[in-house]
């Protein structure tokens, strides 16, 4: 391999896996504070994509200009599948709210092949290049601008953790709902407003990938897989622990794709996923929501 095929690799493994990163952040925040593997994550980013594509192929608006608008739709979405479904399954057992999540999954994924068609569409943004040369490395651009977005997005949910009191009732009732809610916290409500949240990252990855990835009814599949490597790789319910694990399995898929032939390279990540549940079951950074 080359200096230069190298990091270019690199560049491109950072950017995807910033991506990765989002996707997880709100897998991770969900299961953080309510213990439930949310397999419906990637049917939330779906719809995500949807709200962009249409509002980009119906009114012309951007992506980029439409994602607040993607964000609340999902958020609503994600606080109605908490109240209306997952609330009821509260001390149920896990396989149990797994395989729930999974049935909404199979719901949304048919309601949009039945709406939406399986056609594949996708998003050609005028007047933004495709790449930007530096040094004589290729950055796309689009996957630039979604990185950008997912580190201030990442900045601002760890502001809102810290710092309000909402972020603050979310942690305590990750780390102890019984001992939050002694202190005057809604439980109830503090579910419904972290699903909404998980729900609304996941629709705002939708929006930044939609530029450079196709939308279907069934894209969501492609990322939850890697969204769980990476949330199981970072530590189950860690935020920062998302994060980095994004930006490793992206790193590693890029450079084992200029590596290795064919499609071994997508052997990588479940190497390291089983790796990591081997040597350090907790995950990298293993723990509540921080």
């Amino acid at each position: 391999m080359t200096a230069e095929l190298f990091f270019q690799s690199l560049i491109d493994g950072i950017l995807m896996g910033g991506i990765y990163g989002l996707v997880a952040i709100g897998l991770t925040l969900i299961f953080g504070v309510m213990k439930i593997i949310n397999f419906a994550q990637g049917a939330l980013l779906m719809l995500g994509m949807y709200v962009s594509y249409w509002c980009f192929a119906l009114f012309g608006i951007s992506p980029y200009i439409s994602l607040p608008l993607s964000a609340v739709i999902l958020f609503f979405i994600g606080m109605l599948i908490q109240r209306g479904v997952l609330q009821r399954m509260s001390g149920a057992p896990d396989h149990n709210q797994l395989l729930v999540t999974l049935g909404i999954t199979l719901f949304i994924e048919n309601l949009a092949l039945v709406v939406f068609k399986p056609d594949f569409r996708s998003i050609n943004l005028e007047g933004i290049p495709n790449t930007i040369s530096i040094l004589n490395l290729n950055i796309h651009t689009t996957k630039l601008i979604a990185f950008v977005f997912t580190i201030v997005l990442a900045i601002a949910l760890f502001y809102f953790l810290k710092k309000t009191y909402i972020g603050k009732a979310i942690r305590a009732t990750s780390i102890n709902s019984g001992g939050a809610a002694l202190v005057g916290v809604n439980i109830k409500k503090i579910n419904y407003i972290a699903f909404g949240i998980g729900a609304a990252l996941a629709g705002i990855a939708g929006a930044l990938i939609s530029p450079f990835f196709y939308t279907s009814p069934t894209v969501g599949s492609s990322f939850i897989l890697t969204a769980f490597v990476v949330v199981v790789l970072g530590g189950l319910g860690n935020f920062l622990g998302a994060l980095v694990g994004g930006v490793l399995i992206g790193v590693t898929e890029s450079l084992g794709g200029a590596i290795l032939p064919g499609s071994l390279k997508e052997l990588v990540p479940y190497v390291i996923f089983i790796l990591v549940l081997m040597l350090k079951p907790n995950g990298l950074f293993g723990g509540k929501v921080r």
